[in-house]
């Protein structure tokens, strides 16, 4: 009987000790990975935001603003194009390791599971850098188009230009959701949240500024550059949103 017991308290340890170790750790973002090792560098993890079923890779900026960043579109170079049906901006596409996007299940999963406020960070051509920060983002399910909710702007030298499409579906050239009467992303090449059309256009046609002689078709942020500036880069990531210090 007291080896009975001696092999089990043993078995209980060495069962505590596989759940403990971190091969059987399961983060659900870079805010997770982060948080179990704060010495973390940028680059691909994997995640598991729908569960230990169903890992996804993706890349973690853990340098910018205190890092844990979790990065769910990326345009650096136009190796990928962005003008793509519904059916590959639900499940992502890209490479993780440079162009990408996440997918709009794998976003819904993330801002379902935590609260997170979002950063679009953003490059021109002559190497200035700037950003823009919102103060919460969420995305709703499928059955409703995907529909964004973000919070209120709160700092960024590149100024507002997503607020405009708050509450805005998801729409690609096949599946039109936009307050058009005709289809946005046939006509701004991209998907995204548009509106009437779009204030911001991370999605659309990459190119180098002034190569391309069509209006508002590129990768835009109105308030930095302006309509026609095409910009170089685009990130945006969201992280755990902090919770308020406030005080009485």
């Amino acid at each position: 009987m007291m080896m009975q017991e001696t092999f089990l308290v043993a078995l209980l340890v060495l069962v505590a000790s596989v759940h403990s170790s971190s091969q059987f750790y399961l983060p659900i973002d870079c805010d997770d990975i982060y948080r179990n090792d704060n010495t973390s560098s940028s680059g691909v993890y994997k995640i598991y935001p729908g569960g230990p079923t169903t890992p996804l890779h993706v890349y973690c900026d853990m340098d910018t603003d205190g890092g844990r960043w979790t990065v769910f579109q990326r345009r650096i170079d136009g190796t990928e194009s962005f003008f793509r049906p519904w059916k590959h901006y639900k499940t992502g596409f890209g490479n993780v390791a440079g162009e990408y996007w996440l997918g709009l299940e794998n976003i819904f999963l993330l801002t379902m599971r935590k609260e997170n406020e979002l950063r679009v960070d953003m490059e021109d051509w002559n190497g200035e850098r700037s950003s823009a920060q919102y103060s919460s983002f969420s995305i709703k399910s499928e059955s409703v188009g995907y529909q964004l909710h973000l919070g209120s702007f709160t700092g960024g030298a590149a100024g507002d230009s997503l607020s405009e499409h708050n509450s805005m579906k998801f729409t690609t050239y096949d599946k039109d959701q936009d307050l058009l009467d005709k289809n946005c992303a046939q006509q701004y090449l991209g998907g995204f949240w548009y509106k009437q059309c779009h204030t911001t256009n991370p999605n659309g046609m990459y190119a180098p500024n002034g190569a391309i002689a069509y209006e508002n078709v590129h990768v835009i942020w109105r308030t930095w550059k302006g309509w026609n500036y095409s910009l170089k880069t685009i990130a945006m990531k969201i992280r755990l949103r902090p919770k308020c210090s406030c005080r009485n």
